[in-house]
């Protein structure tokens, strides 16, 4: 355990120390944070107050559902390119020789585009509230136990994408194909209830529409832990199901193509 946490940080340090030398690279993700929020701002403007998806104003709507559906999908994306890029470079099967558990080792790779990942998270709500004065009233406690649960069932779903690259090496393919419709299914811009009755029962099986909901009642609306047990439940069998699922999947689908020799093929 201590031997993973220092590697860990070891591995946090380095990519901060890059990150601080390549201060131009923030400055990109600022200002397409700031064209992104101000093309939902005008957006909500141009359809009007009178749509107020779940009784709240339909900005802070849109604010809450494309950031935690941006951070999911590029987390995913953190993992997928993590080991795309070891394959490529052919670094893989090298590092696959080292003491670190294979599994634990493609965590460690990816885990800091993760944590810029929900960095650019914060700075996106942040400047949604801020700059564009959207909306809200937090119950700080609500938030903190829907993020971590939404931490846990990102990081099963980047654990499940970079399974998909090692077993198939179409990783990409089916990451763009799940997003799309997860993305229609998840009530990132329009409440699920919108959707016809067969598809707004197939939602109600995607752990994105149970965060994105979660977070906009904590965030938005100020709901306690209590008024909103429901959904937290729902969030934690999620994370409790589906990440050790994606440990499983991806520590047998490395020792297979391992086996089989395709741990370079992409």
């Amino acid at each position: 355990m201590t031997s993973t946490i220092d590697k860990l940080q070891a591995i946090l340090r380095r990519d901060l120390l890059t990150a601080v030398r390549h201060r131009s690279g923030f400055v990109v993700t600022l200002v397409g944070v700031f064209f992104e929020l101000a093309a939902f701002y005008f957006l909500s403007r141009a359809i009007g107050p009178g749509f107020r998806p779940g009784g709240v104003e339909y900005f802070p709507f849109l604010l809450v559902g494309t950031g935690l559906y941006t951070f999911f999908v590029m987390s995913a994306q953190a993992f997928l390119s993590s080991v795309q890029e070891a394959q490529q470079t052919g670094t893989l099967e090298v590092l696959m020789t080292t003491s670190t558990a294979p599994a634990e080792l493609v965590i460690l790779s990816s885990i800091s585009a993760f944590a810029r990942n929900l960095v650019n998270l914060a700075i996106y709500v942040f400047a949604g509230v801020a700059v564009f004065r959207a909306s809200i009233q937090a119950n700080f406690f609500s938030c903190a136990l829907v993020l971590v649960f939404s931490l846990a069932i990102a990081l099963a779903l980047g654990i499940a994408a970079a399974t998909l690259q090692v077993a198939f090496q179409k990783g990409s393919s089916v990451l763009w194909l799940l997003s799309s419709g997860l993305w229609l299914l998840s009530g990132t811009m329009f409440p699920t209830q919108s959707l016809p009755r067969p598809l707004e029962y197939v939602s109600r099986m995607v752990p994105f529409s149970y965060a994105i909901d979660g977070m906009r009642r904590a965030l938005l609306e100020g709901q306690s832990p209590a008024a909103m047990s429901g959904t937290l439940a729902m969030l934690a069998a999620f994370a409790l199901v589906l990440l050790p699922l994606a440990l499983i999947a991806l520590s047998l689908s490395l020792r297979r193509a391992r086996q089989n020799g395709t741990l370079s093929y992409y």
